[in-house]
């Protein structure tokens, strides 16, 4: 990413070089390729934390099986008061391999053997076996289940607070969706504050149409609470405006070419900009994607002035001008309010899983969009306490439009979207696309980068000047040697940017630069810390084993002193039964 800054901040001193421009753009490809890749060995680290896991748990159930078997050994040897001890030998060997997969308690049996059981008492091995079985889904937490003997079809999730199966259940789908959500947030951040400045430029001259990306939603939410004033200009090939439409959002007026304003609504937004742009130029909006177009002849620039919504100017909220596009949604600041209109189709629903932080499974909810129309009313079903998620946490909506969960203590459940089959508008966004809900839209972000394909074609096209509305009329407002557009995208990663919380990052803001070093330290942090809990681990190990080696095991240096005890007392009486003998020598002889 820095050098993709430095190129644009080359090409800000010579805005005519083709090559700095195609340099600058390359910068950013490599930048968004290296994301993607990254992103990329995140995800295929989890696909091979899910092979391993089902690996261990096939392992854990080969244990279980031989463990029950060799009960009936144990049982049978000590019947008829035989020598048991090579089969507990092995049984506690078994269970020294099966405590490394997972956690349980361990308890002797009257008739010899052990009886295996989960953290919370379910019967694993010992009389009879249980079948494990490792449950997930791309979208939710994993957990393990166990069918007891006996029990026939009924499975029940059980704690798994330590060993192997743990770790990498905690790596899929803890640490790994933290890194890839963090990396989603970098990318996204990075990506906003290039494109900020680049809708805030403009190219020379002016292209003749602008088109935004999907906002998902309708325009007259999209228009609604934006504030302050920006322009829309249209310019011929020499760079001079040849029609410019002021709107002033906070007094919902439009003016032309400086003349008297005329009042719009958000509803009649679109009709009005039409009539003013008149016959230099039109306006649409179709699935979400506003775009601009000049007569023939000419191109469209807009200034940003000080509009915004959700911290995003006028083009930057549409994405009129963006340099770096995306697949997808990748920010979720919407812009919503609790007034607005939510757009959803009552009665369609997403279903929510309700899990513990270590993914054992609590309840499914599934919440039907209500038949109220605001964000208020979608929030309120959503938090119901019956038919929601109120029980175990809330969803709340913060000042720039972003929905996101929050669990209640003490369980602090954690969310997971299971189905979700709303849409807003006819094929618009979900409510888990449009808010990133869930581990699936979170965690792919990164991947869904590039840069814009016409751009990259040709590199002429880049924003990289500034729309200069102070000019006296007739003179150009663009300029071929403007370079203003360039050193504010060369500068990008210095402005400072409200982040969402992401992996192990609260809400913060601060500047990408920063950021990209906290997100790197946290990554340091977290290893560091497995490192420090791993030496933690191995210590209390070699301890535990010491201690029962000390009771089960044999003790060299002791047996040594015990086998010269015996041999000293072996010599003692071997003396005693020769003076014995040299005695009844003597007194035969004597006879």
């Amino acid at each position: 990413l820095d050098t993709a800054y430095a190129a644009f901040a080359s090409a800000a001193d010579d805005p005519s070089s083709s090559l700095l421009r195609s340099q600058a753009t390359s910068g950013l490809e490599d930048f968004l390729s290296d994301a993607d890749r990254i992103n990329g060995q995140l995800l295929e680290l989890a696909r091979t934390m899910d092979t391993r896991i089902i690996a261990d748990v096939s392992r854990a159930n080969d244990l279980l099986v031989q463990i029950n078997r060799l009960n009936t050994d144990i049982s049978r040897a000590k019947l008829v008061q035989a020598d048991a001890s090579g089969s507990e030998n092995i049984q506690s060997q078994l269970l020294d391999e099966l405590s490394g997969l997972m956690n349980v308690r361990v308890s002797a049996r009257t008739d010899g053997g052990v009886v295996v059981r989960s953290t919370e008492g379910v019967l694993l091995s010992g009389e009879g076996v249980s079948k494990l079985t490792y449950v997930r889904t791309d979208s939710t937490p994993g957990y393990i289940t166990a069918l007891p003997p006996g029990q026939g079809s009924v499975a029940q999730a059980i704690q798994i607070t330590g060993g192997e199966i743990r770790g990498l259940m905690d790596l899929r789908d803890i640490e790994l969706p933290d890194m890839s959500d963090q990396m989603g947030e970098f990318v996204s951040r990075a990506a906003e504050q290039i494109n900020a400045a680049h809708n805030a430029s403009s190219s020379f001259p002016a292209p003749n149409a602008l088109t935004g990306r999907n906002t998902g939603l309708d325009l007259v939410t999209a228009i609604k609470d934006f504030t302050g004033t920006s322009t829309i200009a249209v310019t011929n090939a020499a760079g001079v405006v040849q029609r410019r439409v002021a709107i002033d959002f906070t007094a919902g007026t439009m003016s032309v070419d400086g003349g008297a304003a005329a009042a719009y609504a958000p509803g009649t937004f679109l009709a009005n900009l039409n009539t003013a742009l008149g016959a230099f130029g039109s306006a649409s909006f179709t699935g979400g994607v506003l775009s601009l177009t000049a007569s023939a002849g000419n191109g469209v620039a807009v200034d940003p002035g000080t509009a915004l919504k959700a911290g995003k100017s006028f083009s930057h909220f549409f994405g009129l001008n963006d340099l770096i596009r995306s697949t997808g949604f990748t920010t979720y600041e919407t812009g919503m309010t609790a007034t607005s209109a939510h757009g959803f189709t009552a009665g369609d629903q997403i279903t929510f899983r309700l899990a513990q932080p270590d993914g054992k499974p609590i309840r499914d909810v599934a919440v039907a969009v209500p038949a109220g129309a605001t964000m208020a009313d979608l929030i309120t079903a959503l938090n119901h306490s019956a038919t929601g998620v109120g029980l175990y946490g809330a969803f709340s909506l913060d000042a720039r439009g972003a929905l996101s969960f929050t669990g209640a203590p003490p369980v602090n459940a954690r969310l997971a979207v299971l189905t979700d089959v709303t849409a807003r508008g006819a094929g618009g966004p979900s409510i888990s696309q449009l808010f990133g809900l869930g581990v699936q839209e979170r965690t792919g972000r990164a991947g869904q980068f590039n840069v814009d394909p016409a751009l990259t074609a040709d590199p002429m096209k880049l924003a990289l000047g500034r729309l200069d509305l102070t000019v006296a009329a007739g003179q150009p407002a663009l300029r071929p040697g403007d370079g203003r557009g360039a050193l504010a995208i060369s500068l990008a990663g210095d402005v400072t940017s409200t982040f969402q919380a992401a992996g192990s990052l609260s809400v913060v803001s601060m500047t990408v630069s920063r950021y990209a070093s906290e997100f790197g330290g946290s990554v340091g942090r977290a290893a560091a810390a497995a490192e420090t809990q791993r030496l933690s681990a191995e210590a209390v190990q070699t301890e535990a084993v010491a201690r029962r080696q000390s009771v089960e095991g044999v003790n060299l240096d002791e047996e040594l002193v015990h086998l010269t005890t015996y041999q000293q007392a072996f010599n003692a009486s071997a003396r005693m039964i020769q003076a014995a003998k040299d005695l009844f020598d003597v007194l035969l002889a004597i006879v």
